[in-house]
């Protein structure tokens, strides 16, 4: 059982009002208070952003031999090797499996409703030290894309940034799935018949799941309201699985590694950056991650770089190594 406490108050999101797939504008926050919260202090914040398809709420989902994000804070807490923090993780889910906390005008302004609408709400609700150096944000896999991205486009909301595994390196990590994607989506009879589909059975092979997900990324980095629902343009021929050039441009222009290639600035204000993937990683994210490493080390950004043995999924108990790095990173006084 936990020491602290887990609230899940709700926010009516202004931003998120009338999003294109109509989705929920009402969200819970899941809201962490560490134990002797209730004494009076004030508290830096991190953030954690789940991976595609997960939810805030699967960061508490119980496993029989393996301790939940909460119980490992609380095991660093007890040993001494983490500091007291309030810990947030935003609903940012949207029909199609995920957000990538980016604003798209094809499922709604998701990093604008993080920073604009939850930070000053659990800044109002709870005692935080309410500034931009007392916070840190923190995910896997899209969650480490969406913490990414949080440090180019949105500096002056968090000081402090860790990505596990976070998507980038587009050419190597996200266009080799050109290919199972257009088979399965072809196979299906198009982008609508697949989604018929989907909305009643789900995910039926991995397959599936590689083509919904290559719909919700397209939703983000592509979005086309001109074009037919889910209004959106994929970066590759469903006839030939080959790369359609302009609309791969739109997407790469979204990839960290291109970002901060064209962008000398980006990320310069971040006090500290923690990345890691594992040396096996299935979409090649550890080859994406000593990327962003080596522009990291050119721009004197101080930041760890880590690989570790293992691949993409089953990485949770890296958080035993990032939390107690991006909490000391923090300046709360």
């Amino acid at each position: 059982m936990l020491r602290g406490r887990i609230e899940l108050p709700r926010v009516q999101s202004r931003l998120l009002e009338g999003n294109p797939l109509g989705d929920p504008s009402e969200r819970e926050v899941l809201v962490y208070l560490p134990p002797g919260y209730d004494d009076g202090a004030r508290y830096p914040v991190l953030t954690i952003l789940p991976p595609y398809a997960a939810g805030h709420r699967s960061l508490t989902n119980y496993k029989v031999w393996e301790p939940d994000l909460f119980e490992r804070y609380e095991r660093l807490l007890a040993a001494g090797q983490a500091r007291p923090a309030i810990l947030v993780a935003p609903d940012c889910m949207t029909r199609w499996g995920g957000s990538q906390f980016l604003d798209s005008a094809a499922t709604g302004a998701y990093q604008s409703y993080l920073v604009d609408e939850v930070v000053p709400f659990v800044d109002a609700r709870y005692r935080t030290v309410p500034e931009r150096e007392a916070r840190a944000v923190l995910g896997r896999s899209s969650g480490g894309f969406g913490a990414l991205r949080l440090a180019t486009d949105r500096p002056e909301a968090f000081a402090v940034y860790g990505s596990h595994a976070g998507d980038c390196a587009f050419e190597v990590s996200i266009r080799p799935s050109f290919t199972s994607a257009a088979i399965t989506l072809g196979c299906a009879g198009g982008v609508a018949a697949f989604l018929e589909r989907f909305a009643e059975v789900g995910p039926r092979s991995g397959g599936d799941f590689e083509a919904i997900m290559t719909i919700a990324t397209a939703a983000c980095y592509a979005p086309d309201l001109d074009a037919p629902f889910p209004h959106c343009a994929l970066p590759f021929d469903l006839e030939t699985g080959l790369p359609v050039p302009d609309v791969w441009a739109r997407w790469i222009a979204h990839d960290p590694v291109a970002i901060l290639d064209a962008r000398p600035d980006a990320m310069d204000a971040a006090r500290y950056v923690f990345l890691d993937a594992g040396d096996r990683d299935e979409h090649g994210l550890q080859l994406g991650a000593r990327m962003l490493a080596r522009r990291l080390e050119a721009r004197g950004v101080r930041h760890d770089h880590e690989e570790f043995p293992g691949g993409h999924r089953g990485t949770a108990y890296r958080y035993d190594v990032s939390i107690p790095k991006v909490l000391s990173a923090l300046e709360t006084g």
